[in-house]
């Protein structure tokens, strides 16, 4: 029996202890702010979206935007909140903030997130390859992340639905070398590059171009800046990520990447040389199981991957599975996704909610 005064927690210390942790998860789902930095461009929008679809426990939203934002308002899960500054943002302390505000204010502003002790998942280039930022994706390395991390990168777009399809296929057969080629939508770029697609595809000048050149009926291998090298640097990005992601700097990456008239979705034409012999049965099993995945390949009926079926999916889209014939243990494949959505917002709440799963969130 109990001596009078005397609870039952304090007799048994592991009713105790597991009390605790239920009680601190039940109140970390029912208490978590939320910060979304640049909640009004397109990612922005897409990650409330993805953060209203996958139940995302949002109990206070901290939607932040450009100064002349503030004050409107915005509608998620039925309720309205009004767009904040970042110092506002800021002195709520919310448990994760996540970036879509483009790199300088990344670099300015996450630090400040951090030191109040909310973790940032940046969707910028801004942390990408700093050797002390995680570069995750969550079904590839979020079992490396600890408390310790609080700014988070997300991957560019493009290599994101890349290492994501070869995942399983580089633990089976070890990747060597990648050769990619992209054709990446004009969202990747932003509402200005949708205006310009919009505008050339009704007969009009552009009002404010986002492309050097007309996009609409054309195409451009030009994405991003170019380097010294003659690369571009969403080229040089998609070597130096794949390497970071995967671990492994002995993986030789080449990329050509290429802006299409498409409005969503980008694809990808990826070739592939492993250190082992595979055979294409147990290729396309490896596929079916991998997470995050689709396998569309059924060239026969017309089946393979195209970014209008892509188009508001989380899953990376697969097909046109076949060896290449010049060389040996090398498979070309095609990969589709949604850029504003695995490329971008889903991977940044995947990481959110990866972290919350492992008791990193507070």
């Amino acid at each position: 029996m109990a001596a009078q005064g005397q609870s039952l927690r304090e007799i048994y210390p592991e009713i105790n202890a597991r009390a605790t942790v239920h009680l601190r998860l039940l109140q970390t789902r029912s208490f978590m702010k939320v910060a979304v930095v640049g909640a009004t461009g397109l990612v922005g929008t897409e990650m409330l979206k993805v953060l209203a679809e996958r139940n995302f426990p949002v109990t206070e939203l901290l939607p932040v935007a450009s100064a002349r934002s503030v004050g409107q308002e915005i509608e998620f899960q039925g309720q309205k909140y009004k767009v904040v500054s970042m110092d506002d943002a800021i002195a709520a302390r919310p448990a994760v903030a996540i970036f879509s505000a483009g790199g300088s204010i990344s670099k300015e502003e996450a630090p400040r997130f951090a030191a109040v002790g909310t973790v940032v998942i940046d969707n910028s280039s801004a942390w990408r390859m700093d050797p002390t930022k995680k570069l995750v994706v969550p079904e590839i390395n979020a079992r490396e992340l600890t408390a310790t991390d609080k700014i988070i990168a997300n991957p560019n777009c493009s290599t994101i639905q890349m290492v994501v399809a070869l995942n399983e296929l580089h633990r089976k057969f070890k990747v060597q070398r990648i050769v990619v080629s992209t054709y990446q939508s004009v969202t990747g770029t932003g509402k200005k590059a949708v205006d310009q697609l919009l505008e050339e595809r009704a007969g009009q000048e552009p009002t404010n171009p986002a492309y050097p050149h007309r996009i609409d009926l054309n195409v451009l291998p030009h994405i991003d800046v170019f380097e010294d090298n003659g690369y571009t640097k969403e080229e040089m990005k998609m070597v130096n990520e794949t390497k970071k992601i995967f671990g492994d700097d002995q993986i030789r990456v080449t990329a050509t990447t290429v802006r299409i008239p498409v409005m969503g979705g980008h694809s990808e034409a990826v070739n592939v040389e492993f250190a082992e012999e595979f055979d294409l049965d147990e290729v396309r099993e490896i596929l079916r199981r991998t997470e995050g995945v689709e396998l569309v390949d059924d060239v026969k009926n017309n089946v393979y991957p195209m970014p209008k079926d892509a188009h508001g999916k989380d899953a990376v889209l697969v097909g046109r599975l076949r060896r290449d014939e010049t060389q040996p243990r090398t498979l070309n494949m095609w990969v589709v996704a949604d850029n504003l959505r695995k490329g971008a917002a889903t991977n940044a709440v995947q990481i959110a909610e990866a972290m919350l799963k492992m008791g990193l969130l507070e």
